[in-house]
């Protein structure tokens, strides 16, 4: 596996190419973010998603998919956002949230059928700049590790998906906090998981 070694959450711009260039060619890369590290991969290719999704043992049609976006606007291209979200995400994003909302026709073919989306607007440099070189959203979910040391370390998070996943984006230590998932699909602020993120 690759490692890229990111110092003070901003790559530079040789690394974010690295990084996409990979992602490009159906990759599937170890990141951090404001809450653990996850993996992610291009979600507008589909078999890097359903690489993704056997990897974690995720069934598209059952489980929560969600996309890591950039900003907001991003964010409107894939998932119907009402003035009450665009509020709340305004308020809150960049932060430690997912925001499920009913989803465009415009997501992934990963996504059909779903009829929603989770959104994630990280409070981490290193994945929004990622996503805004790549110039689509990453579909994203947290590595599935049960020991704390592992979930932090990214030397151990390396040894634990080697062969599994193509590069490690390596921000130092990670979190070992969950998001907090807000389902706006009703219109109004409903929250299935609490976790790093306070409304």
């Amino acid at each position: 596996m690759r490692t890229v070694k990111i110092w003070s959450d901003r790559p530079s711009s040789d690394q974010l190419s690295e990084i996409v260039n990979l992602l490009d060619a159906g990759g599937v890369i170890i990141y951090p973010t404001d809450t653990v590290y996850a993996l992610g991969c291009d979600a507008l290719n589909t078999k890097a998603v359903e690489r993704i999704c056997r990897l974690k043992g995720l069934n598209p049609a059952k489980n929560h998919l969600s996309i890591v976006c950039a900003d907001i606007s991003g964010a409107a291209e894939y998932a119907r956002i009402d003035n009450s979200g665009f509020r709340l995400l305004k308020e809150y994003t960049p932060g430690a949230f997912t925001f499920l909302f009913k989803a465009l026709s415009t997501l992934p073919k990963a996504f059909k059928g779903r009829k929603e989306v989770g959104v994630r607007i990280p409070a981490c440099d290193t994945a929004r700049m990622i996503v805004e070189r790549l110039g689509r959203p990453l579909l994203t979910t947290s590595i599935n590790l049960d020991d704390d040391d592992y979930v932090q370390n990214p030397e151990l998070i390396a040894e634990a998906y080697e062969g599994r996943a193509d590069m490690l984006v390596d921000g130092g230590d990670g979190g070992t906090e969950l998001s907090t998932i807000v389902d706006m699909t009703s219109g109004s602020p409903k929250i299935l998981r609490q976790g790093k993120g306070e409304l």
